[in-house]
């Protein structure tokens, strides 16, 4: 059975995998589902229509779907979706959704998520990220895979982040941020490409190459998006190793709405 401590509060409508761990004074709401592996903090609070998935783990105070802070939301049953291995540091707080948008907030796997961060209602945070001290996503906003967002960051509702992008510190960040691209200051401009990071990923020569072949034409040729777009289309063919990478930079251009950051 799970492990709960005494002083919790668990209701009986929530479902707890057999191997939970529920610290003390944690609150846990009837439509919570927790699944295995997962260990939940003195003091955290855990409601709304809020699914939990393996191996997550919550330090204290945290605040886990509680009500988008949307003066439109109107108690419709929203939810917040969290996947696997994901690690949860002190005083975070996850909003559900709105019927505005999908109506469900969500966030994927094996997320660093430090102290304080705010991840508002109908984000959509894919895996890997990292998000440092009081880094802070507006409603709506949309992270790729392995992003990482600086501490002391903001992010304005309805902005994409692509994959594999860095915000620096204190950053605010009102438009969209290409994948690969490293990003900071208010207002927020490009910096160059996230050179370490992608070695870390273990992007080889041609890549490397290729990222900053597309880094140079959206920032240094002097070029129009439109234009520096269809001259990104022609590395397809000169860096067939890159494939992936120039249709992920393609398909994220073609997706921006509130205009990249430059």
């Amino acid at each position: 059975m799970a492990i709960v401590h005494p002083t919790a509060l668990v209701d009986s409508g929530a479902e707890l995998a057999s191997d939970v761990e529920i610290g003390p004074y944690v609150v846990v709401g009837a439509q919570v589902r927790i699944g295995r592996g997962t260990r939940v903090g003195a003091h955290c609070v855990l409601s709304g229509h809020t699914t939990i998935g393996e191996d997550n783990v919550f330090h204290p105070f945290s605040s886990i779907g509680g009500v988008p802070q949307d003066k439109k939301y109107a108690g419709e049953p929203t939810r917040l979706e969290i996947g696997d291995r994901n690690m949860v540091r002190e005083y975070c707080t996850f909003n559900t959704g709105t019927a505005q948008d999908s109506g469900c907030t969500r966030i994927g796997n094996d997320n660093w998520i430090m102290a304080y961060v705010h991840v508002a209602h109908d984000v959509q945070l894919g895996n890997h990220a990292t998000l440092a001290n009081n880094a802070t996503l507006a409603g709506h906003v949309r992270l790729g895979d392995w992003v990482t967002v600086g501490g002391l960051s903001g992010v304005h509702q309805f902005v994409k982040i692509g994959a594999y992008a860095f915000i620096g510190f204190s950053s605010a960040i009102s438009q969209d941020v290409p994948p690969f691209i490293m990003a900071d200051g208010n207002p927020s401009s490009a910096r160059g490409f996230n050179i370490e990071g992608l070695r870390r990923r273990g992007f080889g020569p041609a890549r490397m190459a290729a990222v900053k072949r597309m880094y140079r034409l959206l920032y240094r040729e002097g070029l129009t998006l439109d234009d520096a777009k269809i001259r990104m289309a022609n590395l397809l063919e000169e860096y067939p190793e890159a494939q992936e990478d120039v249709q992920l930079m393609l398909g994220f251009l073609a997706e921006s709405t509130r205009g990249i950051v430059r």
